[in-house]
């Protein structure tokens, strides 16, 4: 089940947009949780204080006591994963938004259409994301990883160095190796050393991919095309 949680100091705006979510949830097919709020303190507090945990939020940018784009400052060390909507009449914080890695920017004045397509988009990412794990298993050892918690898998001397937003693990394993294991559409060679998590890829630029947790690495010119080729056709398949 996804949690989901609605921000606005405006109760009747809440509403709507509560009730978009949940029209979205039941097209969709997706059981979800939808937990609202009225004053952003409360939920900062949720998150921060009772390790409340959320897969989406929807933030209106303009609140009393703290805004949209300080809780989603705020919010991101305790939530890395989370997608982020901004619904707000406020367009000249777009910029901003996108800065802070925001799933989505939603205009007030053009929410019935696109907030629905927004959500829609990002329970459909949520779901894809959700339930696979890499399994890392020694003599010594069990270790579980998310697939949507790892960004790259890079070759390590003899190891592979499997790194993702709960930190840094090793297996003795080729690349290949675990490439075949991982079997995923969302993995991708960037280079012969290096495997790519494109779920995080935030953008290409200047031969190089930039990751959620701004990490840049290097793509090879041979694998360049392929790469911009995968994540069109990726994105076009799910999204």
């Amino acid at each position: 089940m996804l949690n989901i949680a609605i921000c606005d100091d405006d109760e009747t705006v809440v509403l709507v947009n509560e009730t978009i979510t949940r029209e979205c949830l039941q097209k969709l097919g997706i059981a979800g949780k939808i937990t609202t709020y009225t004053q952003s303190s409360n939920l900062l507090y949720d998150i921060t204080q009772d390790s409340f945990f959320y897969d989406l939020l929807l933030l209106d940018i303009e609140m009393p006591q703290s805004s949209g784009m300080e809780l989603a400052a705020t919010i991101r060390p305790f939530l890395p994963n989370v997608k982020i909507i901004f619904v707000t009449s406020h367009i000249e914080y777009a910029i901003d938004a996108f800065e802070l890695s925001v799933f989505r920017y939603v205009p007030k004045n053009d929410r019935k259409g696109r907030l629905l397509a927004a959500v829609t988009d990002a329970l459909k990412l949520l779901a894809l994301e959700d339930g696979k794990v890499y399994t890392i298993q020694t003599n010594s050892r069990l270790e579980k990883i998310p697939y949507r918690e790892i960004l790259y898998i890079e070759r390590d001397g003899k190891n592979v160095k499997i790194t993702s937003f709960s930190g840094v693990s090793k297996v003795r394993r080729t690349l290949q190796q675990i490439y075949e294991e991982l079997a995923g559409e969302e993995f991708i060679f960037i280079d012969r050393g290096c495997i790519v998590n494109l779920i995080h890829i935030m953008q290409i630029k200047d031969g190089m991919v930039v990751l959620k947790d701004k990490t840049t690495l290097p793509v090879s010119r041979s694998h360049l095309q392929e790469v911009k080729e995968q994540m069109n056709r990726y994105w076009g398949m799910h999204i």
